[in-house]
């Protein structure tokens, strides 16, 4: 055989073996992807969560903070963006009125630009307002649902932490305006003084204290739904890469949030956090 011949073979050889190799970690390692955050301790926790996803799947992924995440993520120089759902679908949709996880969610995957999806949001994990009361608050309305408060609207004195948002309406009762506090350590003070009949924090708050009873909402929900959800570059992602992130929806809960939010608070390192659950509710291989 000729030299020209075997350069020819080798040629058809070397090509062949590159198309049934495409996409495999051996010939082509995978780019490393970037999850965007806020800068604030809570985003940043999401992040390593979907960041550490993706990392147990083999694939390289590191967290990167910005003023806004969401423009990194429509620019392109970021990969995924975790955040909640309603929070999204009132930057995409400003008053929209739906409420339950499931048709927040559909709604928010309606609004999103193009070229950004939704991935699967966590059922049970949610980060949406609500009321705290005192237990004997609690006891003296006979419950300790959000749907008791309407009943008891008249008179109401309610805190919120300054520069917070929170709604305006629970039911049919009109909330007066917020008595505002500089943080949630005097706010509850002043719930437990008898200066607030009710205060707002959130369902995966850290910082709730254990001597308060906070409200659940209960169906019909009363307030709009805030699941965790991540949202990726349409096309961007290979099927795996989104199966993924999308593992984390069916093992995220509130309390586990709850918990990592509280350690993070005490300093500990967020991705250390993040990684060690991880490595406690080992994701799927499917």
């Amino acid at each position: 055989m000729t030299v020209r011949r075997l350069t020819a073979v080798a040629l058809a050889a070397s090509v062949a073996l590159a198309g049934c190799g495409h996409g495999s970690p051996a010939s082509h390692p995978a780019r490393e992807l970037v999850v965007a955050s806020a800068p604030d301790s809570e985003s940043v926790l999401l992040a390593e969560i979907y960041a550490g996803a993706l990392r147990s799947y083999g694939f390289p992924a590191r967290v990167e903070s910005a003023p806004d995440p969401l423009s990194r993520l429509d620019s392109g120089t970021a990969d995924v963006a975790p955040g909640f759902t309603g929070r999204l679908l009132q930057r995409f949709q400003p008053g929209a009125t739906v409420r339950s996880d499931a048709q927040v969610y559909r709604a928010m995957v309606g609004a999103l630009p193009e070229g950004i999806a939704a991935g699967d949001y966590t059922t049970a994990a949610e980060d949406k307002p609500t009321l705290v009361v005192r237990r004997s608050t609690a006891k003296a309305w006979g419950g300790h649902e959000l749907s008791e408060l309407p009943r008891h609207c008249g008179g109401l004195v309610v805190g919120s932490v300054a520069g917070v948002a929170t709604p305006q309406t629970i039911g049919r009762c009109r909330l007066p305006p917020n008595r505002q506090f500089p943080n949630s350590t005097t706010m509850f003070g002043a719930l437990r003084s008898g200066q607030l009949t009710a205060a707002w924090t959130s369902t995966a708050a850290a910082d709730v204290p254990a001597d308060v009873v906070m409200l659940a909402d209960g169906k019909p929900p009363l307030v709009q739904a805030e699941n965790v959800v991540p949202l990726y570059r349409r096309n961007e992602l290979t099927d795996r890469q989104v199966l993924a992130i999308n593992e984390v929806a069916g093992v995220l809960d509130t309390a586990a949030l709850v918990d990592m939010r509280r350690q993070v608070a005490k300093g500990f390192d967020a991705r250390g956090l993040a990684d060690g659950w991880l490595a406690e509710h080992p994701l799927g291989r499917s």
